[in-house]
């Protein structure tokens, strides 16, 4: 079965140490860049709220716990900017983490082709060296065979049976 071009580079992608660095060093970096963006967010939003009416992320800790629950995509409705600049940062919330998770989850998916890919070589490697004793092992049951019916033939035509 031949590979596809993709599957190919993935697999040489996944065994290139450096390349392996470079991909641990891309998730933290993310997920440090994903920090300063909620932390960013959660100190730009208490300003943008204050003294608004009906505003309720009315400090730090609430900003932090709002923006990581904006991030997240979960939302619960407890905490909500009701500013335009609050919406604004908002916004940018959404798109931080869903890029974020989205990094996440691309990198997790990575990982698990990267060892499906492994897996499926160390079968493959089996499997062409179980084919590869069968093959002997035929060829050697079919030479015997061989050798068999030519003894046969030679007995008959000693016997004049043939």
């Amino acid at each position: 079965m031949q590979q596809s071009f993709f599957a190919l580079l993935l697999g040489r992608l996944l065994t290139n140490r450096w390349w392996r660095t470079f991909h641990a060093r891309a998730a933290l970096s993310v997920s440090a860049a994903t920090a300063a963006v909620l932390l960013a967010g959660a100190a730009l939003v208490v300003p943008a709220e204050e003294g608004a009416a009906g505003a309720n992320i009315t400090s730090f800790p609430k900003a932090v716990w709002w923006s990581i629950e904006t991030a997240t995509t979960v939302g619960y409705g407890d905490l909500y900017p009701v500013t335009a600049w609050g919406r604004v940062i908002a916004s940018v919330m959404i798109l931080a983490g869903i890029t974020t998770f989205g990094m996440v989850t691309a990198s997790i998916a990575t990982w698990f082709v990267g060892r499906a890919e492994q897996d499926a070589q160390h079968v493959g490697r089996a499997v062409r060296r179980y084919a590869r004793h069968g093959e002997e092992v035929f060829d050697a049951e079919l030479r015997a065979l061989h050798d068999r019916f030519d003894r046969v033939e030679r007995l008959l035509e000693r016997n004049g049976e043939r």
